[in-house]
């Protein structure tokens, strides 16, 4: 075994990082990756007449956009900036 080879690394596990990426990376210039590729986005009507459906299915439950984003005033998703907001 390799140098760090099965032990738990955790979240920052960097050994199945990099096999991962190069599975990717593989896949994506193989025969078969190509295709997948260059067919990505080609839907029937059928089956792009069911993702609308279920976008606004999806949508009807939204409580909306957050104003944030909606504004575009910046600071995070939820609002807060971070900067002096913690409570110990």
């Amino acid at each position: 075994m390799g140098k760090g080879e099965g032990k738990n690394q955790g979240e920052g596990n960097k050994e199945a990082d990099r096999k991962f990426r190069e599975a990717q990376t593989k896949f994506v210039k193989s025969d078969e990756g190509k295709r997948k590729i260059a067919q990505a986005g080609n839907v029937s009507d059928e089956e792009a007449r069911q993702l609308r459906a279920a976008e606004e299915k999806a949508k009807s439950r939204s409580k909306g956009e957050d104003p944030v984003v909606r504004n575009q005033s910046g600071g995070s998703a939820s609002g807060r900036s971070g900067k002096g907001t913690s409570k110990r």
